[in-house]
């Protein structure tokens, strides 16, 4: 049967071409195909052009172009990872939040007498030593007996230094004696200049109960600041040991702080508050807790609408070595959110009103990959001890406290305890204060890592506090104030009421515009895609198919190749030495085969490059013999009168 002109071509090529053969395609003939096929005009221009100067010009323009693309795209990336700020104002009735309220002094130090009078002597003892200080007449209405006490031995192992020079010699203030202090100094008091002579400096040595040449040596160029120091030193030593609900009893309760309570305008008392227990600040009362699962609101701004409170701090059982501030401390704080009352409260002065005006603003950051925050916490390896909402201060205060717990064996007094572990205290652990003081400088230098694993949250709520302070109560009805509200509590109080141990508080928001500040991406997938398109159409004149197109020649037609004549290589080197060994014949499929139809194209189209690629090359050796065809059909060509003259000359053939 006779053959139409396109299918004659096939089939000469399906003839002519071999099933295989010892050579391959090279990368110059790819790269030469890819520049004269490809919608990349430069490329084309480079293999087209005659002149090396003109084909030098269109390099330098492609590479040039391509770098441009290059520089484009990547600024495209990185502005895709940036966000936008936007801020929404509204105007609504907004929750109000939890106010947490604690005295400075964490405990009655008349209920603590019998706890801190070894602790008290000691210390008595020091000042009279190294500052010739007597007692005398003391606010305090109550006496510590037997000054001269040895003290217990603990007290003898860690005294007061007062150093007489810059050499480590030292006074004890418990023997009297000089001696020489060894250890690597830390003076915790950097940022004073002391303009004094060295008799100034006071401080204390701790040393590694294991091993006493390793010590340290803290010095103070502040007195007062020494003494505070080694007390709360102590102190801590003597509260872990104990009970908490001991410690509940020796607090104040909610009758003793809580005088008088208005909240938007009605009363309220100690109900609408919830005990909190602070270890450095005993029980703390926290208004709106929403324990109960109620959050009080409020729909207008205003001191008159918002929490007014009066609080009785009674300065005179106060431990006068521990605390040197009279007044309250207050934070602001979500219902969900623990109150690190130590490290972010307010102070309120006592004979004062305090007023405390409150604007509201939630803020929600992008997480990865606009920023490293965290949503929830739980990707973050430690624990949470506060049974709160995930913030900073949870993670560094967790991660330090089990830090201790792994180092010392104990925990620090001031954080929640881990499950298992007990609170440092010298009887059981003497060695925690020189592995805590260690410790913590460690976290400080940011040595611990904690810094690094802990991240801020991405969704906060915040209380910007505005404080305006008033002389309260006033001159002219300090006096009858004073008498009705004694009147009022007179069966707790039993004693005419001071204005030093009276402080007025004022919470509530200045208006109820809360501000929303959130983090939006700048750009896009969508956005980051049309500006790729853009840049590839302007310098390439490119578009995506281009794209898979450089993709498929470079990387999956290139590496073809390479590991194609890679092989060729090694089969290459494998019949050779095969055939170097003796005795062994030459094998009969070492010939080339070759034959009418290749198994390669099977379609009726003309072979593509890619198709070609996986056809072998033909051989330099003849052809082998066809047998004669079948004449009869040659009649059958002459229905085909208006054959093309190039077919013509291909029948021929």
């Amino acid at each position: 049967a006779a053959m139409a002109p396109g299918k004659k071509i096939t089939a000469r090529i399906k003839r002519t071409l071999p099933v295989r053969g010892p050579q391959a395609p090279t990368l110059s003939e790819l790269m030469r195909w890819y520049c004269l096929n490809t919608n990349t005009h430069g490329c084309r221009r480079i293999v087209v052009s005659r002149g090396r100067l003109r084909r030098f010009l269109w390099i330098l323009l492609t590479l040039s172009a391509v770098g441009l693309i290059l520089w484009q795209c990547a600024e495209l990336l990185m502005n895709y990872y940036s966000a936008s700020v936007s801020v929404t104002v509204q105007f609504q009735k907004l929750p109000f939040p939890a106010v947490t309220i604690c005295n400075i002094n964490p405990y009655k130090y008349s209920a603590m007498k019998d706890y801190l009078s070894e602790l008290d002597k000691e210390t008595k003892k020091a000042l009279e030593t190294f500052y010739g200080f007597s007692e005398g007449k003391s606010k305090v209405r109550r006496s510590v007996d037997e000054w001269n006490s040895s003290g217990s031995d603990f007290f003898q192992q860690i005294p007061l230094l007062k150093f007489e020079d810059f050499s480590k010699t030292a006074t004890d203030f418990h023997s009297g004696q000089k001696r020489k202090i060894e250890g690597s100094v830390f003076h915790k008091d950097s940022s004073i200049v002391n303009s004094g002579d060295s008799n100034d400096i006071i401080g204390f040595q701790l040393c590694d109960a294991n091993n006493s040449s390793e010590c340290a040596l803290y010095t103070f160029s502040s007195g007062v600041n020494a003494i505070q120091e080694w007390y709360k030193l102590h102190y801590m030593n003597i509260m872990a040991q104990i009970p908490l609900e001991t410690k509940e009893k020796l607090s104040y309760s909610a009758d003793d702080l809580l005088l008088t309570c208005f909240f938007d305008g009605l009363s309220c008392d100690k109900r609408h508050f919830t005990r909190f227990h602070h270890p450095l600040h005993g029980n703390c009362y926290t208004f709106n807790s929403g324990e109960n699962g109620t959050v009080l609101s409020t729909s207008t701004g205003g001191s008159e609408y918002g929490l007014q409170v009066v609080l009785y701090i009674d300065e005179a059982d106060y431990n006068p070595f521990l605390v040197t501030s009279t007044g309250a401390k207050i934070i602001v704080h979500d219902q969900n959110e623990y109150p690190f009352i130590e490290d972010i409260g307010t102070e309120i002065e006592t004979a004062a009103a305090t007023s405390i005006g409150m604007h509201f603003t939630r803020s929600r950051k992008l997480s990865k990959p606009y920023s490293d925050c965290t949503e929830t916490g739980a990707d973050i390896p430690v624990e949470n001890l506060y049974n709160k909402s995930y913030s900073l201060q949870i993670c560094l205060h967790s991660c330090f406290q089990k830090a201790m717990v792994d180092s010392c064996g104990c925990a620090q007094y001031a954080q929640p305890l881990p499950a298992g572990a007990e609170y440092c205290n010298y009887k059981k652990n003497p060695n925690w204060m020189y592995c805590y003081y260690k410790l913590h400088e460690k976290f400080v230098k940011e040595q611990l890592g904690c810094q690094q694993i802990c991240k801020d949250a991405c969704s906060f709520k915040e209380w910007a506090l505005t404080t305006s302070i008033a002389q309260w109560p006033s001159a002219v009805s300090e006096d009858w104030m004073l008498r009705v509200l004694s009147w009022d509590k007179g069966q707790k109080i039993n004693k005419k009421l001071n204005k030093t141990d009276l402080a007025n508080l004022m919470v509530f928001y200045k208006d109820l515009n809360e501000r929303f500040i959130s983090e939006n991406p700048a750009n896009t997938l969508v956005i980051l895609l049309s500006n790729f398109g853009g840049q590839l159409g302007l310098w390439m004149s490119c578009s995506v198919v281009c794209v898979i197109e450089i993709i498929e020649v470079f990387f999956i037609d290139s590496l073809s190749i390479v590991m194609r004549r890679q092989w060729q290589k090694a089969k290459k080197w494998w019949n050779n030495r095969q055939q170097e060994r003796p005795g062994k014949p030459p094998q009969a499929g070492d010939l080339e085969r070759q034959g009418h139809d290749n198994p390669v194209c099977i379609d009726e189209d003309l072979p593509t490059f890619n198709t070609a690629l996986r056809l072998p090359l033909p051989q330099e050796s003849p052809l082998p013999r066809t047998p004669p065809p079948n004449y009869s059909t040659l009649r059958l060509e002459t229905a085909f009168t208006e054959q093309l003259p190039d077919t013509l000359e291909l029948g021929q053939h």
